[in-house]
Formats: structure tokens, sequence, C-alpha cells
């Protein structure tokens, strides 16, 4: 997934009230930037932080910024931290055969309803068989103090995550088949893993969806402040 328009290169002065972050600009100037990320983003947040802005593509947005990208400071790896990006990266993923090659022929759709007036990221349908139910997380956080990294999911207690994991257990109980993607948006990590310590109502829908039939994917990417695309699976830990 290509930026639509050159990211600028900032100074992360503060992120609050969750959505919002002021960023000293490298040309010059403090702006205010939409935080796309309704996570903790722990180690990714910190005053002076390096990150990366994208412009707003009209003038009548309240918020000319988002942020996209940040650089983590422990192992010099960029991030992105955008989780409205995600669902674009792994459509060009899927269509590339890059999250499984029996995917690459199936219809696609996005943000079909399902479960409990839920609304699942992908509907992917073969030419033969039941269609798959495919739902996207974004995995920012690491903690691993030395390589391999590992990425961990979530990073603040989710209690939508765990509703969706258990409605993708749901289709697997009525004989569908169902997918949990985490697309780990930074190349530094080697696995992916639930953070039970911070989610443990996550971590137990997670055992629970696997034992219904759940398959748990991860993807890792290339990101860099021209495009973020996705570089190949890595293993689940769970």
């Amino acid at each position: 997934m290509l930026f639509p328009a050159p990211l600028r290169r900032g100074a992360l002065v503060r992120r609050y009230k969750r959505f919002l972050a002021d960023v000293d600009l490298e040309s010059g100037g403090r702006v205010v930037a939409h935080c796309p990320n309704p996570g903790s983003m722990a180690g990714l947040a910190e005053p002076g932080a390096e990150v990366w802005l994208s412009p707003a593509a009209g003038p009548k947005r309240k918020l000319q910024w988002t942020w996209e990208l940040v650089r983590d400071a422990a192992t010099g790896a960029p991030v992105g931290i955008n989780t409205g990006r995600a669902n674009a990266i792994v459509e060009e993923a899927l269509r590339a055969g890059r999250v499984d090659p029996a995917f690459a022929g199936a219809a696609i759709r996005r943000e079909v309803r399902y479960g409990g007036g839920s609304r699942v990221d992908f509907l992917l349908t073969p030419e033969s068989g039941p269609p798959w139910h495919l739902e996207v997380k974004s995995v920012a956080l690491r903690r691993s103090p030395a390589p391999p990294h590992t990425g961990e999911f979530p990073d603040a207690v989710t209690a939508r995550g765990a509703r969706h994991l258990r409605e993708l257990a749901a289709v697997c109980g009525a004989g569908g088949r169902a997918v949990l993607l985490y697309l780990v948006q930074r190349a530094d990590c080697a696995a992916v893993r639930i953070a039970a310590d911070i989610d443990p109502a996550y971590a137990e829908a997670a055992a629970a969806a696997r034992t219904a039939g759940v398959e748990f994917r991860a993807l890792g990417c290339r990101v860099s402040a021209e495009e973020i695309a996705a570089a190949g699976p890595l293993p689940v830990e769970l």
C-alpha cells in the first residue's frame, strides 16, 4: 500500500485524549495530528519520538494531519500505527496470494454483516466450499528486550476484540470457516503472541476460538515512509 502523498517527518511532543497528538514538523512549526490508533501504543508514544504524518486530502477536514508511522527507539524499526490502513494492506496481500495461495482466486467482499450485528473485515468466497470469514487486527506492540522480537496483541483491554473472537468461533460452530489475521505493521518481529497479561479475557476468548476451529495467522510488513506492504507469514504463539 503506497501512501497517497509524501509523508512529513517530525518529533512527537505529546499524545493526548487518545486520538490527538502534537508534533513539531522537521520543516518547522507545531501541528495537531489525528492519532488513528485506539490502543495504548506502549513504547511508541514517548515525547521526542521520530514520527511521520500524512497530509489531509482536502481543506475541509478538521485536522490537516494524520499520524502514520513512528520509529521504535529501541529497535530502530519504523512502525505503522494507523489501524485504518490495515484492511487495505491485507486486501493487497490477499489478491497477491501472500496470506494463503488458496485465497488468491476467491471473491473478496469487505465489511459484511454477520454474527450479532458485527461486520467481518473480509468474506472470501472460493470457487468451491464455504466462504471464509477473515477478521484483521493490527499489531504494533513489542516488549521483547532482544531479538528475535515478538509482536503482541492486544496492547490494551479490548472487549470488541474478544467479541469478534466469539463470533468467529460461532461461525466455525455452525460449520463455517474463520480466520483471525494479525497484521504486524513493523519489520522487526519474527512472531506474534497473545498479550494475556494485558487482557486475560481476550486470551481466554482466543483459546476458546482456537478450540472451536478458528485459524490464527499473522503477516509481517515492510514499512517505510513510502509504503507499507505485507512481507510474509509469521507464526502465532497461542
